[in-house]
């Protein structure tokens, strides 16, 4: 039985002509009624014969994963704990910001790269996320809201579980079908993938014009992103910036960078001017984040005038630089908290 939200728009067009012997714009409408209509049932697809629909519900499903917990943070975050079709959980996150909810996402279960500071990282790497679930997370949290009457999801960061670059064929199609008008309908520029960069997969997404990216780099050395980040340091830190100058960039785009304060670790103004002296303040802006205390970890929370401080050595280095607001640590929401756990 052929689950219907794992086809991408071309694989959906080929199983309307090649399976149902039906014409192309048959592959319109139900590509319309799985992710602009949301629905989950053939029977519901009103605008197709009943022939059509039994013979679609003899082939086919219309399977979301299961939603198997759901934890309100109190400023506004929604934490899902999903399960997929193998029993494998993951998480995802609506984050409220302003008019609107930025949802994140996950592409893997559980993560290869093991960064000391992440939850995400202890669980080790399970397997790549499929099409389906990638898209399926937005399905659900596109429903919650308007079961609600809340207000619109309008933006994704791939940021959740795993590393992003990492699935990359799976990836680059559910970034090509974000923008279908009759689908989910979300400009590339609303999209943000975060990873702790890969040239050659950097590359193919510069290339494809489909996201922006976000840079994972939570320290201004190579040697103390060994320490911190060991898998990620594999590539060289030289050899990651050469390749982000090399990244394609329309006018006023810049490079988002995230990075992690950690307590007495990487936190220093000395820290501070190094990172200056790694970033074109012309093509990249940088996004400060406090260390969430988790559990087992050996990090602590800065002091927040010790991340004002840092944030203000960036201005006067003239890059651009915020302290972005942490959301959802009361429910482990918050960045490296993820780990799908059944209990927390």
């Amino acid at each position: 039985m052929q689950n219907l939200i794992e086809l991408t728009k071309s694989d959906l067009e080929a199983f309307v002509a090649d399976e149902l012997k039906e014409p192309r714009f048959r592959a319109e409408q139900i590509w319309q009624w799985l992710w602009q209509k949301r629905v989950r049932d053939v029977a519901a697809m009103t605008n197709l014969s009943k022939p059509l629909r039994e013979k679609l519900a003899a082939m086919a499903t219309v399977a979301w994963p299961e939603v198997a917990r759901v934890q309100q943070s109190g400023d506004g975050t929604i934490k899902f704990l999903l399960r997929l079709g193998d029993a494998k959980l993951v998480e995802t996150v609506l984050i409220p910001m302003q008019d609107r909810y930025s949802q994140c996402l996950s592409t893997q279960v559980g993560c290869a790269m093991g960064c000391t500071f992440c939850s995400t990282g202890r669980l080790g790497f399970e397997r790549n996320m499929t099409y389906g679930e990638i898209l399926g997370q937005v399905l659900v949290g596109r429903q919650y809201l308007e079961d609600r009457n809340m207000n619109p999801l309008k933006n994704l960061v791939f940021m959740g579980m795993g590393e992003p670059l990492l699935n990359l064929d799976t990836l680059l199609q559910v970034l090509d079908d974000l923008p279908c008008e009759r689908g989910l309908s979300l400009s590339w520029r609303r999209s943000m993938v975060s990873t702790v960069g890969f040239p050659e997969q950097l590359r193919i997404l510069g290339e494809r014009e489909v996201a922006l990216p976000a840079i994972s780099l939570h320290a201004p050395t190579q040697e103390l992103r060994a320490r911190i980040m060991p898998k990620a340091a594999r590539v060289h830190l030289d050899d990651l910036m050469a390749a982000l100058r090399a990244y394609p960039m329309r006018p006023r785009e810049r490079i988002t960078f995230e990075y992690l304060l950690l307590k007495d670790v990487n936190d220093s103004l000395e820290h501070a001017d190094q990172l200056a002296r790694l970033i074109d303040r012309k093509k990249g802006k940088i996004n400060l984040i406090a260390y969430n205390a988790i559990e087992g970890m050996p990090y602590e929370a800065p002091d927040r005038d010790r991340v004002e401080a840092f944030e203000k050595r960036l201005w006067d280095h003239g890059l651009t630089a915020f302290i972005r607001r942490s959301m959802g640590a009361d429910i482990k929401a918050a960045c490296g908290q993820l780990k799908a756990a059944d209990t927390d």
